[in-house]
């Protein structure tokens, strides 16, 4: 059995595949989703959304959104994703540096880029995740 998976972002669409699991960086933790799955919506935290299909993991960074599961179809709509296979590790690994250095450099009382600066960190981290599946 398998799932249906969609992962849309505003312009795109990032994935349309099926799969035998996928994993979700839900508001609250991982979150494993297998075919017969009750049916649920939650909220999802910058992270990465990993796949297996045919018994190889894949990855996808997120910014956030939300996924619907039902009858064994995962819709999941996000402010952005990109695909691991797609980001070179090399610079995401120096975007990730990047964004510590510019979180280290905010001012305390910059309460707005501190914010921003910690989601940079966040999807910077994500990349670097992404870029090796499982």
């Amino acid at each position: 059995m398998t799932l249906t998976v969609k992962v849309i972002a505003p312009d795109q669409t990032i994935l349309d595949t099926v799969a035998e699991e996928v994993i979700l960086p839900s508001s609250s933790g991982q979150l494993g989703i297998l075919t017969g799955h009750a049916p649920l919506i939650s909220a999802l935290e910058t992270g990465v959304l990993r796949f297996r299909k045919d018994k190889a993991w894949a990855a996808i960074a997120l910014t956030g959104g939300f996924a619907e599961v039902e009858e064994d179809e995962v819709t999941v709509l996000v402010r952005s994703g990109e695909l691991g296979s797609a980001i070179n590790p090399e610079d995401a690994r120096k975007q990730l540096e990047k964004a510590e250095q510019s979180l280290a450099d905010i001012k305390a009382e910059d309460k707005q880029g501190k914010i921003q600066a910690e989601q940079n960190l966040r999807m910077a981290r994500a990349r670097v995740q992404a870029t090796t599946a499982i």
